[in-house]
């Protein structure tokens, strides 16, 4: 019966997320039962969509949820062997007892690193993936804008577009996400939203215009692509992370869909599961090949689970965020 630290959510936030939102417990883990697996979480994902759960659904009081990775370490399921490795979506504490449900097992790909399989080899990059050619049904050679192009699932949407020959801007919050975009990752554009006014930057670094705009921050972002969308252009939209501290995220100009006849949708993974396995081949050749870059930032211990979630939603990390729980 071991001990667990979680992190619960013990008031709810008003603007950014703050320390003292957050409490980390203590308690006793039951060990495995007839029909159950006891797992220890060996990493966990920090995600911008975490945040709106802060304000709404995610119960005061209580273990925060979140993906992660575990590994099985006492089983009596017919369905899973110690030291089985699996994803889960109860992140934010350090054991859990499993009936099995939810839990998926995961064989690791011998030649990458076991993170990967956290971002770009798993949720955030599938959701790239699927985002842009399923629901922004993205063609060869089409031009393209990827806001929060430095993070987990902007990065790899923008170099699926590039794998797919397309002229490709990207923003992103700091001179040094700009310069990786740009000189290791090689967009054709970056803006730093932070030191370029957004709009006429876009203007500027869009000569023809937009055919898709993959869309993970809404507000200034959205409106500024909605005036440079060509006819039948494509918005998949992601996130809107501009208004997740405020719960509200203008846009002025939305009736440039009309005009311009755009399709603008909204996603999630579930959407299109049927591509999940052309994605795990895709996207672990293009890992392998080098042909896809990613970036890491990785903290130490479930304590620092609310920092890293705080971070995050500052623009702090680069790439995919990730709290280390075991090894």
């Amino acid at each position: 019966m071991p001990k667990s630290r979680e992190i619960h959510l013990v008031q709810r936030p008003s603007g950014a997320p703050a320390a003292e939102n957050f409490a980390m417990v203590e308690r006793q883990v039951a060990d495995a039962a007839d029909g159950q697996v006891l797992v220890e979480n060996l990493l966990m994902s920090v995600d911008p969509a975490m945040r709106p759960r802060l304000t709404a659904g995610q119960a005061l009081d209580e273990a925060m949820m979140g993906g992660a990775l575990g590994r099985v370490v006492q089983s009596k399921h017919d369905g899973f062997a110690v030291g089985d490795l699996v994803s889960n979506r109860l992140g934010f504490r350090e054991y859990f007892t499993s009936d099995g449900k939810g839990l998926t097992r995961l064989t690791p790909d011998p030649d990458l690193p076991l993170t990967v399989h956290m971002h770009a080899l798993g949720g955030t990059g599938f959701t790239a993936y699927g985002g842009l050619l399923h629901i922004g049904q993205l063609k060869d050679g089409e031009q393209v804008f990827v806001s929060t192009a430095g993070g987990a699932v902007g990065s790899v949407a923008a170099q699926i577009a590039k794998l797919k020959g397309c002229h490709v801007v990207g923003s992103t919050g700091s001179d040094a996400k700009a310069a990786w975009l740009r000189d290791e990752v090689g967009l054709d554009a970056v803006i730093n939203y932070k030191t370029q006014p957004i709009r006429q930057a876009l203007e500027d670094a869009t000569p023809k215009g937009l055919d898709v705009y993959f869309d993970n921050v809404g507000g200034d972002h959205l409106e500024a692509a909605l005036r440079r969308m060509n006819t039948l252009g494509r918005i998949p939209v992601c996130g809107f992370i501009s208004g997740y501290n405020s719960g509200h995220s203008n846009v002025s100009n939305l009736s440039n869909i009309i005009y311009s006849r755009v399709m603008l949708r909204g996603f999630v993974a579930p959407d299109f599961m049927h591509l999940y396995a052309d994605f795990q081949r895709d996207m672990a050749g293009w890992l392998k090949d080098g042909k896809v870059k990613y970036q890491e930032t990785i903290v130490d211990g479930i304590a620092a689970a609310p920092g890293a979630l705080i971070g995050l939603m500052a623009g702090e990390n680069a790439g995919k965020m990730l709290v280390r729980l075991a090894s």
